[in-house]
């Protein structure tokens, strides 16, 4: 019964295809030889023959044939007549191979010899799942959803093998079924409780980087590379890119022939919209294709403080902003410069308007700051957009609204 369960180990390690041949006949070998150290005091004159695709292996016993009565150690020496037992021609001085069978070892021993296998299996296994994925960092893999938790979700991939892709690291509009299969790339390889941990994402800019890759042959052929990145998951991204080429339209590529190219990662994002940007190492060129699709009139850079003020026509101001703030915040992370922006306005237009400033006597400093925030700095910019754009824009509620509202159309009365 005993041999049999060892056999059962054995065929455990057969079929770790990760581990190569050498390591698994060297740990084999080294379990082995410390269980002959532990009963015999010495391994020295054994020989361990293991044969890994059967699952089995033999354990034989080498020892000097000594005259009757001079027997001193009887791991190392047999007597002529117990020498003789095994075969008759048998001579003093001669060596006798005899195999050791796992009976002999006795019940308890064979039980440990096995524990220790099996936790040197799970070591090598273990060991071998973080060396393949450590240097898998920022790959793409593809796995089976295998179990949903509130915080979490349990992978496995084609191996079996376990990832972790955390609700953090999920698109907000991710919805997962167990049994579905998933793409994320891998993010982060470390060891915590003696095991891998191998956590995956799919809000990583390196994500999108990677599905750009396997979409667009010039970027995987390096004609066409990624500058950088910037993206609010499921919302909306920004992708500069620049071409080696210059037969090559970078923007092109990337979009394809009606979009065929985009459509594959934008569904895969959960219909994120990607703007795709031509790169510049122009600052103010690179700002006004950031802001797309808001037209640009002019930009004031301001190199001290990394500030960029940009000065558009009043109908274009809400586009450059974007639904909730999202594309001038991806347009200043995207050209390292915050952007401030402001409506451009003509000499009537000046005369006839009153800067925000001016109105500190009646209306709060922080109201004022909350619709500068929005590219409001003047009193018509305010009055030329709803009261339930302002509300959905701003933190100020319907009635603060209804005042300052109030105020500024007395002001043109």
């Amino acid at each position: 019964m005993n041999n049999m369960n060892l056999i059962d180990t054995f065929s455990e390690f057969k079929e770790l295809k990760s581990i190569d041949r050498a390591t698994m006949m060297s740990v084999l070998e080294d379990v082995f030889r410390n269980l002959l150290l532990k009963n015999y005091g010495t391994d020295e004159n054994f020989d361990i023959i293991i044969n890994p695709d059967k699952g089995d292996l033999e354990i034989w016993r080498n020892r000097a044939v000594v005259e009757d009565g001079q027997v001193e150690d009887e791991n190392l020496q047999i007597s002529l007549s117990e020498a003789k037992k095994i075969e008759a021609d048998y001579e003093v001085g001669e060596e006798v191979t005899d195999e050791v069978k796992f009976m002999d070892f006795g019940r308890r021993s064979i039980l440990t010899l096995r524990q220790n296998l099996s936790a040197r299996i799970l070591e090598l296994e273990k060991d071998n799942i973080f060396n393949l994925y450590k240097d898998r960092v920022g790959e793409i893999v593809t796995g089976e959803v295998y179990q949903i938790w509130k915080k979490e979700i349990l992978i496995l991939d084609d191996e079996e093998n376990e990832l972790i892709l955390p609700k953090t690291e999920q698109i907000p509009s991710d919805y997962f079924r167990k049994g579905e299969t998933v793409r994320a790339v891998v993010v982060r390889v470390e060891v915590k409780n003696n095991s891998p941990l191998i956590v995956v994402s799919r809000t990583s800019p390196v994500f999108l980087e990677r599905l750009f890759e396997l979409e667009v042959p010039e970027i995987f052929d390096g004609l066409i590379t990624i500058k950088k990145i910037v993206r609010i998951p499921g919302e909306r991204a920004k992708v500069a890119v620049e071409s080696y080429d210059e037969r090559i339209d970078p923007v092109g590529a990337c979009v394809g022939m009606k979009g065929s190219r985009i459509h594959g990662i934008v569904r895969e994002l959960r219909n994120e919209n990607i703007d795709v940007i031509n790169y510049t190492s122009n600052t103010q060129l690179f700002i006004t294709r950031a802001l797309n699709p808001a037209k640009v009139s002019s930009v004031k850079l301001h190199e001290d403080t990394k500030r960029a003020d940009v000065y558009l026509n009043p109908e274009e101001v809400s586009l450059a902003i974007g639904k909730g703030g999202l594309n001038i915040k991806l347009a200043s992370q995207l050209s390292g410069y915050e952007i401030d922006v402001y409506r451009e306005k003509d000499e009537t237009e000046a005369e006839e308007d009153v800067n925000l400033s001016e109105f500190t006597d009646e209306i709060d400093a922080w109201i004022i700051d909350e619709l500068k925030k929005i590219g409001c700095d003047t009193a018509r910019s305010v009055l030329d957009l709803s009261p339930e754009e302002l509300e959905k824009r701003t933190d100020l509620e319907t009635e603060t609204i209804n005042e300052i509202l109030n105020i500024f159309r007395a002001e043109f009365e």
